[in-house]
């Protein structure tokens, strides 16, 4: 644990690149950068909230616990922060953050970071449009899901990791096929059959945790097909 360095900081988010220097050296004085191993939990369902956590660098799940299990709401990459919502809107996490690889995050004050939003209005800007686009893709995702059967999911899940989570048709999952599975709401098995058949019609290859996709516009009208 340390404190952040924002003034120098490489991987300020658009928010932060509006605060003066004065405010950056205030922010660096009220953060602490925290680094967690694969599988540590961030933070907790239903504990305190008294920060708002920056996601520096890793990939993170988030994890919400309803009445018989737990529930992988989305996986989240680096630089991005987590929980804004939840930690300016209530005083508990509503949900938890897992990391899926090393992560490292800055846990900054939450009373700091409010006061950034009263007083300086283009920081407020990005928050908001951070959390609007946050907002409207999870609308997106949440009609595909209700739309869209498994097979399709499947095939939006890979162009979705490849395209925004990894970066490169080429990529080794930070997932496994139970996180999979719980991610599009089925079962590990089917996860895996389907898996099995785009091998099959060589639209990807799998060796292990590393998949390659062999055609993503093929798996474009699969997912788009339904």
């Amino acid at each position: 644990m340390s404190q952040c360095l924002c003034l120098n900081c490489k991987v300020r988010s658009a928010a932060a690149n509006h605060l003066s220097i004065d405010e950056l050296d205030l922010l660096g004085k009220r953060s602490v950068e925290v680094e967690f191993d694969k599988d540590e939990v961030i933070f907790k369902q239903d504990a305190f909230a008294s920060n708002i956590v920056y996601l520096r660098e890793g990939i993170v799940k988030l994890v919400m616990r309803g009445h018989n299990r737990e529930q992988i709401l989305k996986v989240v990459k680096a630089p991005t922060y987590l929980g804004i919502p939840t930690t300016i809107g209530d005083n508990v996490n509503n949900y938890s953050a897992v990391a899926l690889t090393p992560v490292s995050c800055c846990f900054i004050d939450r009373a700091t970071f409010k006061n950034f939003v009263e007083s300086n209005g283009k920081f407020a800007y990005e928050i908001l449009t951070t959390i609007s686009k946050i907002e409207l893709r999870q609308f997106q995702n949440c009609v595909n899901h209700i739309q869209t059967q498994v097979t399709g999911r499947v095939a939006g899940m890979l162009l979705d990791f490849s395209k925004n989570l990894y970066g490169s048709n080429h990529f080794q999952l930070t997932l496994t096929r139970n996180d999979m599975a719980d991610l599009l709401g089925t079962s590990r098995e089917t996860v895996s059959r389907i898996l099995t058949d785009f091998v099959t019609e060589k639209l990807i290859e799998v060796h292990g945790k590393d998949i390659t996709i062999l055609s993503d516009e093929r798996l474009e009208k699969i997912n788009l097909a339904g």
